[in-house]
């Protein structure tokens, strides 16, 4: 059976907008214990901004976490994939684009984050991503 995109997405993604400062993105991504935010502006995505952004984009640079907003460190271009594409598009887009997290969007709102942890977890559950991604500490 073909599953779809909606059957191992992570629903209800955290959003903030953005003009957030990274800062505070850092340690919401802590208290949450995630590694991606969406960045919203007026309900519109507009970006993702990850772990890994946050440490190239602003500390390796010498920016202020403090001053610097995640419209300056996220990822404008984004794959998107819909809650009813089929999860082989969404490995193909991941691969095709070195992706590790896909916003999921319908109807122009992001519902969703697929993960490759996510995918992992679900179609190859002996691998080492698989066991790291379900494991209750993710440090």
């Amino acid at each position: 059976m073909v599953q779809q995109v909606h059957d191992v997405m992570t629903a209800a993604p955290v959003a903030v907008g953005t003009l957030t400062g990274v800062g505070e993105v850092a340690q919401r991504m802590r208290d949450e214990d995630i590694g991606a935010v969406l960045v919203t502006e007026r309900d519109e995505l507009r970006g993702l901004v990850t772990d890994r952004d946050l440490a190239i984009r602003v500390l390796a640079e010498g920016l202020d976490p403090d001053r610097t907003t995640v419209r300056e460190a996220c990822s404008p271009q984004l794959v998107t994939v819909g809650p009813d594409d089929e999860v082989g598009r969404a490995v193909g887009l991941m691969r095709e684009h070195a992706l590790r997290r896909l916003p999921v969007v319908e109807n122009g709102e992001a519902v969703g984050v697929v993960a490759l942890g996510d995918l992992a977890v679900e179609h190859d559950t002996d691998s080492t991503l698989s066991e790291i991604s379900t494991s209750s500490s993710n440090t």
